[in-house]
């Protein structure tokens, strides 16, 4: 069996042209979408942190367990289920207790 003789390159059909076109549009909005995310992340990546007191001093017999901060206090998770909110200043502000379940 052979194939068919052509005169030339073979045509798309119009409604496969449309859908090759919207493919095109759709990986070149992909492409910039990536672009643009990259350069969120190197933006965000890029600011200047916020200012961490020196020296932070927990009470005594407490460990660390995990930090994290806001704009004006800083907050310490303990080992025996405390939370400890220090101003930026490095002064404790608040202690709060963590019921067990």
């Amino acid at each position: 069996m052979q194939a068919p003789e052509t005169d030339g390159p073979a045509r798309i059909p119009p409604e496969l042209r449309w859908l090759k076109w919207l493919v095109i549009a759709l990986a070149g909005v992909m492409i910039a979408g990536f672009l643009v995310l990259i350069a969120a992340i190197v933006i965000r990546l890029d600011a200047e942190p916020l200012p961490l007191p020196e020296r932070i001093a927990l009470p005594e017999g407490t460990e660390a367990m995990a930090f994290t901060q806001g704009r004006d206090w800083i907050a310490v998770v303990t080992t025996d289920d405390r939370v400890l909110i220090f101003g930026r200043d490095g002064a404790l502000r608040q202690s709060m207790e963590i019921e067990p379940q």
